[in-house]
């Protein structure tokens, strides 16, 4: 099954010399190509596909891969509709999300930090009383005395003790009192502060629910799990403002 290539080349340059010689470059590297590497059909006869039937075929399979790509793209697209949309929502709540869980953090510091200033203070007023006792003591000791010495110089000394233990112990008294309204005032501000912290942290968790939702909407492209994202999102931004409202977060 031998084929003649010299008279077959022949022809493809005497054609090329009678036309155009760029439009047949493509044409020559077509049928050596297929010469050297094509099918061999029946009997001893060599069939050479001609430009117009690469052309037919190109065009089919360009048709094929058009066709296939617009239906990939136009899934591609609403399948990122979707994607879009709950990238956005998820990105809102991540950015609620780590405003309620640092509202929610200071909270806790500051409740402690009053709590701490308030037990500080408690131990300072009980050391002032302390002290006031201690004034106390030593006034009734000089009232002793000065009931049982004899000369008028000591009596007076004495008396002078006892007044001066006197003024000590009333300033005391009052730097003790003082102390003691600051500690509960500040036991009050770390309650306060503390009060929005449950609220919060319940707002915190619908938060995440609806994150959560929300990647499983994606997951299973079913759009009704979005819905249910968006209703724990709510919960968890009506828990948030009844911390404000109920509890003036304010301060």
């Amino acid at each position: 099954m031998g084929v003649e290539v010299e008279p077959f080349m022949s022809r493809v340059w005497a054609t090329m010399r009678a036309t155009n010689y760029n439009h047949h470059v493509a044409i020559l590297r077509a049928d050596v190509h297929i010469l050297f590497e094509g099918k061999i059909m029946s009997g001893s006869e060599f069939h050479v596909h001609g430009p117009h039937d690469h052309a037919v075929e190109h065009a089919a399979e360009h048709a094929s891969e058009h066709t296939t790509g617009d239906s990939r793209d136009a899934k591609h697209e609403s399948g990122l509709s979707l994607g879009q949309t709950v990238a956005v929502f998820t990105a809102v709540l991540a950015t609620v999300g780590a405003i309620v869980s640092y509202l929610g953090g200071h909270s806790q510091n500051e409740a402690l930090f009053y709590k701490n200033d308030a037990v500080l203070k408690k131990a300072e007023a009980s050391n002032t009383w302390a002290q006031y006792q201690a004034k106390s003591t030593k006034q009734n000791l000089a009232e002793l005395a000065e009931g049982l010495v004899g000369t008028p110089e000591q009596k007076a000394r004495y008396n002078g003790e006892i007044k001066r233990y006197g003024d000590e112990k009333a300033v005391l008294k009052k730097v003790a009192e003082g102390q003691e309204l600051a500690s509960e005032a500040s036991n009050v501000k770390s309650e306060a502060a503390l009060n929005p912290h449950d609220k919060l942290a319940m707002a915190m968790t619908f938060i995440q629910i609806a994150i959560s939702l929300a990647s499983i909407c994606v997951l299973t492209r079913k759009r009704w799990m979005l819905g249910l994202a968006g209703a724990s999102a709510a919960i968890g931004l009506g828990y948030w403002a009844a911390a404000y409202l109920l509890h003036g977060m304010g301060h």
